[in-house]
């Protein structure tokens, strides 16, 4: 049984269909990498999945539970089935990175103050951030800024590991870090949706490749079909524009 399945999302801002009938699913253990031009709504169903939108139609489901939008705290419980990794790393700058990364699981009482804490030193272990525990957001480099959101985004456990352009606000030096983060999370198991630029990455590392455009998916398959065998002129077109990244 697929962990995601997404059924005809729609999503309309104003006058302006932005998301015209998105359909996809997901296995576990799947990383799913979203590719597609500025404006073709990679980062609309990312919010529409993760409930910081609601989609004017269509369904999501995580582990053959639909997920249903209502009252606030149903909309919150609908999020804790995905770690949402934004582009601009949104660190709170007033805790430390050991308290930004268990502020969510004290508010929920996922466990005893030892628990978390102890739950979230293996985490920054896993970025390879342990030994900056004590330091602020101001301290890090961007680099070292999104692996701790990375660590915080999988302090709640969650189902499905999104990630929003992650590479997007960092220099070229600094992109690299991240990406083997994620790289090892793939290793570890985890299930991920990765909207990116990074052709490359995504060729090497996702199982599955959807490229957007205008609000729709264009095409759909393995790395190997998508970036080698594109059925679709406009994907052809794209890859064709973006060949110096791979």
């Amino acid at each position: 049984m697929a962990v995601l399945e997404v059924k005809n999302i729609k999503k309309r801002f104003g006058s302006s269909d932005v998301l015209k009938g998105i359909s996809f699913s997901l296995e576990k253990g799947q990383v799913l990498a979203i590719i597609g031009s500025s404006g073709s709504g990679k980062t609309t169903l990312l919010r529409c999945l993760n409930f910081l939108e609601t989609s004017d139609s269509g369904e999501i489901w995580v582990n053959g539970q639909q997920l249903l939008a209502g009252s606030d705290e149903k909309i919150r419980n609908n999020r804790l089935h995905f770690g949402l990794v934004f582009q601009n790393f949104n660190l709170f700058p007033q805790y430390t990175v050991l308290e930004n990364i268990t502020l969510a699981p004290t508010l929920l009482k996922t466990g005893s103050a030892n628990e978390i804490r102890s739950h979230a030193q293996l985490l920054l272990q896993r970025v390879g951030l342990v030994h900056k525990a004590e330091t602020y957001p101001y301290q890090l480099s961007g680099g070292q800024q999104q692996r701790v959101a990375i660590a915080r985004a999988l302090a709640l456990d969650p189902e499905i590991l999104c990630f929003d352009e992650p590479t997007s606000a960092l220099d070229p030096e600094l992109t690299g870090e991240v990406l083997r983060v994620i790289r090892r999370l793939k290793d570890s198991g985890n299930t991920m949706i990765v909207v990116t630029h990074e052709m490359g990455f995504a060729k090497s590392v996702a199982d599955v490749v959807i490229y957007m455009s205008d609000g729709v998916i264009e095409e759909i398959g393995t790395p190997e079909q998508v970036f080698n065998a594109p059925r679709s002129e406009k994907t052809l077109a794209f890859l064709q524009g973006a060949q110096e990244q791979f």
